[in-house]
């Protein structure tokens, strides 16, 4: 359940507080998990978490950063690689990708009205619509991290206790 300021405020502040309660889900996939267990491929496509980390982190800078023309560090080219991890990647690097995209999104978000357009392959985007997306997104992966943390350890949930 959302906090009570959640549920009360404006456009913008909503729905930045939902997709922090989705990125905060992902990293909690992660606690109390080796770097084995992290990078594990679960499934027959090679889903492991970290490698979902990853990915979200990549959209957070293709969506909030390149498409408003701002800089973003750079990104894997070739197509999946941004799932997968190489044997140079550590947890402690990946988390920190993450971390770096997250907070380079939230200052595109801060700066711009939802109304903001913005440039992505496909078409025009305004800030609102890649708010949506990303929650989506990230939900949609948060989803996919609940089953692969549960196939590692049995843990499920938004939240520890949940």
């Amino acid at each position: 359940m959302p906090d009570d300021a959640c549920m009360t405020a404006g456009e913008k502040e909503s729905l930045r507080a939902s997709l922090d309660r989705q990125r905060d889900v992902v990293l909690w996939k992660l606690r109390g998990l080796d770097d084995e267990q992290l990078r594990r491929p679960l499934t027959p496509s090679g889903t492991s978490l970290l490698g979902l980390v990853k990915h979200l982190a990549c959209c957070e800078y293709g969506w909030f950063r390149l498409a408003f023309d701002r800089s973003a560090e750079p990104l894997p080219e070739e197509e999946g690689a941004d799932f997968r991890i190489g044997p140079g990647e550590s947890t402690d690097d990946v988390v920190a990708f993450y971390t770096r995209a997250r907070a380079a999104a939230d200052r595109t978000i801060d700066d711009l009205d939802p109304e903001a357009r913005g440039q992505f392959p496909g078409g025009i985007v305004s800030l609102r619509f890649v708010l949506i997306h990303m929650i989506e997104e990230t939900a949609r992966h948060a989803g996919h991290m609940d089953i692969v943390r549960e196939l590692i350890d049995g843990a499920t949930g938004e939240r520890p206790g949940a």
